[in-house]
């Protein structure tokens, strides 16, 4: 084996430049022509050199001898250094006689040796050169604890031994491989997206703390596939496989029941290049959805067991879904619950009689309160016990016979309950008679039948005398209870007597045709010789001849058979004046066989009617009519038609025509427009009708007469307001644009008027331009700057498009004005009513004139008053002796 001497001089840490650095000189010369030492500082730190690999502190070349330098130590063939405890990284996979290190000893030496984890792999010669002999395996073994020692001649180890680590660095050199060729997997309709239901696993023998061994998971084919839709997705680093939301939706086993994926794993994660990878399948069976409404429950009324009971279950298709109950329609107490295996528990014993079944709903939610999908409507029927006894009628039952009744009629028929279930065994209830008081003339006059409640006459015809009353206690059974009603007979007289009245005549009686409504204009009375108060002697009173619109009607006095005739509807002398009545009396239950009614049975009675005149009456309340507002003035409009019950004739006249606009023929009743009608005046004009009676009588009668008008256009369009304000900022630097809007009183359609706007005069269409803005504004521009600081008045032609179209000319007042601040400022000359600085001027002087004129006029009149008192006094002195 060759030998390289090297002579490594150091390997330390400079604090102050805060690096490590190696370096090395060659023995020989010819050496160089074989190998290189090139540095890299960042390879080493803290006394050991890093990342032994390709990429190492030392690039090499290979030498002419079988060792080579590609560990990462590198060519550390060609590094060399004091014999002392160090770690080297070396990749796995290398060639053979790959160098590592060439210790040095500091004591004479002839030879080293290795021992340790050596597995036949490491060497190291004579001169400290250690190196391996074949490739390292990472998954064989991960880390190599060596012992290198130096010996001399006579096998003394004069130094060490010292601990040299080996550590393998992994490279990618195992591909992933599923554990199973083939995977199965059930999975349920509905089962929420993102859940897994089942996973795939594969390993790799490469450092899962690298990418060699970290791995990817990828479905690479799902058949069938619908469309381009996904069912299945895979968490690509567990390998867990759940439902896509698509998948959540769709499956359903009826259509697809398997559904098969090839799933792919890669090293690398999921690195393109330098990867492995491997493929599995996997199949898997859709199960039905068990989110599914239960069987309806039986559960049996007043239960002793133990409370709750579980009675059903529901469950959604992954665990962990939190069930609750919810009510339909709120209950006085619900008695079940739910625990969260989804088992349903009623909590107390039921009882049909307080409610025979009960409807509520399971819900399932997930984690966050959501529900994961309908709610199941959970039915529940209490079954029946028979925890309750026959009741009796909640009065007691009455029976009347009469006394020739036949054997075998039926009587009556008591009507026993029973709260149990009906029509189950628990509620049918058998009847049997056990006592019958009196029992004279003998016992076993009555049979009651066992399942009906019907009652018979058993032995023989029955006689008041014996007995007007009988009374009989009944047994009333289920299968386990027991109960004894009571029922009363009442023998009556049988119906051979009829009624007869007191006298067959009632003679006239005269009535105006306004007689009140319910008055009583008549008693009547018949006798009836049965039994008193029984079906027998009771009198109903018909009207049978006489009263053919119902006008009359007879009520019975219970207690004394007396009838009262009475009005129910008014008389009407123009009718009927004269009611020739005829009365019959009768009773309620059948006569025995061979009595009939006779004359005594019937009564005559004559009702005259006296005339009331009577005011007329229209055929109408409201009469209604509809016509242009434009119509022509004596054009009919509408007609109301009244009619006197006495036949009179009848004059008709308006009230309430406030605004002239109709009259009424007095005679037709025809009503015609009398002035011109405005509908934007009055929409509906009403006024009201009266019809009068003519010949002297003053009674007459009001009906409403409503004209509704519709439009027509008859309204030219104007300016919507009044526009004192419009002005433009005098000069223009630019065109100026103002907005303004038109109006119009006609009815305007439900899209809203539609205006067309115009100038007035064409000798302004150099100066100003009008553009319609919509139906009902316009704007108007100005199409040069040279105006003057004034007011224009600008013509504005309005057409409003109607049915004939009508058209307007306004004056639009715009001013032109110095502005400030936005707004315009008007100098007191161009202010209407107010002067201009040269009039202001003007008046100021002229009222300087006039102080002057009557400054200059009082100062003369002072002056002339001060001389002529100063003559005066001059007189006076002269007149005046002198005192001495």
């Amino acid at each position: 084996m060759c030998k390289i001497p090297v002579i490594a001089t150091a390997v330390a840490k400079r604090e102050s430049q805060g690096e490590s650095h190696v370096t090395g000189d060659w023995e020989s010369v010819d050496l160089e022509k074989s190998w290189k030492v090139e540095w890299d500082p960042e390879r080493v730190q803290h006394g050991k050199i890093q990342n032994l690999n390709d990429s190492s502190p030392f690039v090499h070349r290979q030498h002419r001898s079988g060792l080579h330098d590609t560990t990462g130590y590198g060519q550390i063939g060609k590094f060399s250094g004091p014999l002392k405890p160090m770690t080297f990284q070396i990749s796995e996979g290398q060639e053979a006689n790959q160098i590592i290190f060439q210790f040095k000893a500091n004591h004479p030496a002839v030879d080293f040796k290795v021992t340790g984890d050596t597995d036949g792999i490491f060497q190291i010669q004579s001169d400290g050169l250690l190196y391996c002999t074949k490739p390292l395996d990472r998954e064989t073994r991960a880390v190599h604890i060596l012992q290198v020692s130096a010996v001399n001649d006579q096998g003394v180890t004069v130094e060490g031994p010292v601990a040299i680590t080996i550590e393998v660095k992994d490279i990618n050199d195992n591909r992933p491989q599923f554990l199973q060729s083939q995977y199965e997997g059930t999975v349920r309709q509905n089962s929420r997206p993102g859940i897994p239901f089942m996973f795939v696993n594969a390993t790799d023998l490469d450092d899962p703390a690298t990418p060699n061994g970290q791995l990817f998971y990828h479905i690479l084919l799902q058949l069938p596939k619908v469309g381009e839709v996904m069912y299945f997705q895979i968490d690509n680093k567990t390998g867990e496989i759940s439902l896509t939301k698509e998948g959540c939706q769709e499956l359903d086993p009826s259509k697809n029941p398997a559904y098969n994926l090839v799933v792919l794993v890669k090293d690398m994660g999921d690195q393109k290049e330098n990867s492995f990878s491997d493929t599995t399948s996997v199949d898997i069976i859709v199960l039905e959805n068990i989110w599914k409404e239960p069987a309806p429950v039986v559960i049996v009324e007043n239960s002793t067991d133990p409370h709750p009971i579980k009675i059903t279950q529901v469950q959604w298709n992954d665990p962990g879904a939190r069930y609750s109950l919810e009510e339909k329609g709120k209950l006085p107490r619900f008695p079940f619950s739910i625990d969260q295996n989804g088992d349903i528990y009623v909590t107390e014993p039921l009882d049909r009689e307080e409610k025979d079944s009960y409807v509520f709903y399971a819900v399932a939610k997930d984690e966050l309160g959501k529900s994961l999908d309908k709610p199941l409507e959970i039915k529940v029927k209490v079954e029946d016990i028979n925890d309750n006894p026959p009741s009796c009628p909640p009065t007691e039952t009455v029976f009347e016979i009469q006394e020739n009744e036949n054997i075998g009629n039926d009587i009556g028929r008591i009507v026993a309950y029973d709260l149990d279930e009906a029509n189950t065994v628990n509620s049918i209830l058998k009847y049997r008679l056990v006592d019958q008081t009196p029992k004279y003339p003998r016992e076993d006059l009555f049979l009651v039948q066992a399942y009906t409640g019907v009652f018979q006459l058993a032995k023989m015809s029955l006689k008041k005398q014996d007995s007007p009353q009988y009374n009989l206690t009944v047994e009333v059974s289920d299968k386990d209870f027991t109960t004894l009603c009571h029922v009363q007979i009442n023998l009556i007289d049988i119906n051979d007597q009829i009624p007869i009245f007191e006298k067959s005549d009632y003679g006239n009686l005269t009535l105006s045709e306004d007689t009140p409504i319910g008055s009583t204009i008549l008693f009547i009375q018949a006798i009836d010789a049965d039994e008193p108060f029984t079906g027998s002697s009771k009198i109903l009173y018909r009207i049978i001849e006489g009263d053919n619109e119902g006008r009359l009607e007879v009520e019975t006095d219970l207690q004394t058979n007396i009838g009262s005739v009475i009005l129910k509807k008014p008389l009407d002398f123009e009718t009927t004046p004269v009611h020739n009545i005829v009365f019959k009396a009768e009773n309620p239950e059948p006569l025995v066989s061979g009595v009939q009614y006779n004359d005594s049975s019937f009564a005559t009675f004559q009702l005259i009617v006296a005339n009331v005149n009577e005011a007329p009456r229209f055929t109408q309340h409201v009469f209604q009519a509809r016509v242009r507002e434009d119509v022509a003035i004596n054009t009919v409009v509408g007609n109301v038609t009244a009619w006197d019950p006495e036949g009179q004739d009848i004059s008709y006249s308006l009230r309430g025509n406030k605004r002239g606009w109709l009259k009424i023929d007095p005679v037709t009743g025809e009503i015609f427009s009398a002035a011109r009608l405005d509908r934007e005046t009055e929409e509906v004009y009403r006024v009201q009708v009266v019809a009068t009676e003519t010949g002297g009588s003053v009674l007459s009668t009001t009906a409403e007469f409503n004209l509704a008008l519709t439009d027509v256009n008859d309204n030219a369009p104007r300016l919507a307001k009044e526009y004192t304000g419009l002005f433009l900022c005098h000069p223009l630097s630019a065109p100026g644009s103002l907005i303004f809007e038109a109006t119009d009183d006609d009815l305007q359609p439900p899209q809203g008027p539609q205006f067309t706007f115009s100038l007035g005069s064409e000798s302004l269409k150099n100066s100003w331009q009008v553009s319609n803005v919509n139906g009902t504004h316009a704007s108007i521009s100005t199409k040069h700057r040279n105006f003057e600081e004034k007011v224009y008045n600008v013509p504005i032609r309005i057409n409003d498009n109607g049915q004939p179209p009508l058209e307007n000319t306004v004056y639009l007042p715009i001013t032109f004005c110095k502005c400030e601040s936005g707004s315009c400022y008007r100098p007191a000359g161009q202010q209407p009513g107010i002067p201009t600085v040269g009039m202001a001027v003007g008046i100021l002087l002229t009222v300087f004139l006039i102080i002057g004129i009557i400054l200059a006029v009082v100062f003369c009149r002072m002056k002339k008053n001060k001389d002529n008192f100063n003559v005066e006094n001059a007189e006076a002195a002269e007149a005046k002796p002198l005192r001495k």
